[in-house]
């Protein structure tokens, strides 16, 4: 029987906007466009760009080039920018009124959507 990998519960998810805090793009902020919890990755939009080779398709007449896109970054290379200062926060986890649990902001204690 193979073992079964559980995706662990993440401080980012897609949509967030993130700072780089260590790594070739540090400092750089962006958008979260995909995370992967499995691998404990996102990739974010403007960081880390790297060059992939694109082969020709001559059947669908499509030529070959050189394209810049954003590679995956590790989680733990990520912060949490705050909406409304537009600084870096750490995350916490904690039940609103309703009893379901929800995201806030360290810094200002804001909810995050």
């Amino acid at each position: 029987m193979a073992k079964q990998r559980f995706a662990p519960k993440l401080h980012i998810k897609s949509g967030d906007t993130v700072a780089v805090i260590s790594g070739s793009s540090k400092g750089k902020q962006g958008k979260v466009l995909r995370v992967f919890p499995d691998k404990m990755r996102a990739i974010v939009e403007g960081v880390n760009m790297v060059k992939k080779h694109v082969k020709p398709v001559p059947a669908q007449q499509i030529p070959g080039s050189i394209k810049e896109m954003e590679a995956s970054i590790h989680i733990s290379n990520l912060m949490h920018v705050d909406a409304k200062s537009g600084e870096r926060t750490r995350i916490g986890r904690k039940k609103d009124a309703n009893g379901k649990l929800v995201r806030f902001s360290k810094k200002s204690g804001e909810i995050i959507k």
